[in-house]
């Protein structure tokens, strides 16, 4: 059996962004050269996501919405955490969006259901983070 092992960096311009990162997912297969196993792609942060869904921006600005109903990121104080950072809301909304995704590789190709996309979900942002990419079978 192979293993494979890769490291995506991040670094979003706002707090929060949901970032479309299939593309990359699929570079790191085609250069672990895996055929068939599986492929765990998580946030190797805690106020960071990765999840599997549809890429269509009504559904991004729906996550918005609902996890901010959730979770709002204000005020401040609302929360115990908050006291050393500002980003108590950020933990939250990492808990409900999860924190890896496993994809089936098959004759060399994510095998993905109809419309799936993996993102990466950032939810305290403006600074470096990674995602780490496994892959492993033959």
């Amino acid at each position: 059996m192979k293993s494979y092992r890769k490291e995506l960096w991040f670094e979003t311009r706002s707090r929060r962004e949901l970032i479309n990162i299939t593309r990359d997912v699929e570079a790191c297969l085609t250069e672990s050269g895996i055929k068939e196993g599986l492929c765990l792609v998580n946030a190797m942060h805690i106020t960071a996501s990765v999840f599997i869904n549809d890429d269509e921006s009504g559904l991004h600005q729906d996550f918005e919405v609902w996890l901010e109903k959730l979770a709002p990121e204000k005020p401040y104080s609302q929360y115990r955490h908050n006291g050393y950072e500002d980003n108590a809301d950020a933990h939250l909304k990492r808990t409900i969006m999860g924190r890896e995704v496993v994809v089936a590789v098959t004759d060399s190709r994510l095998d993905f259901g109809p419309w799936e996309q993996i993102f990466y979900g950032e939810f305290d942002g403006m600074r470096r983070k990674r995602v780490l990419v496994k892959i492993i079978g033959e």
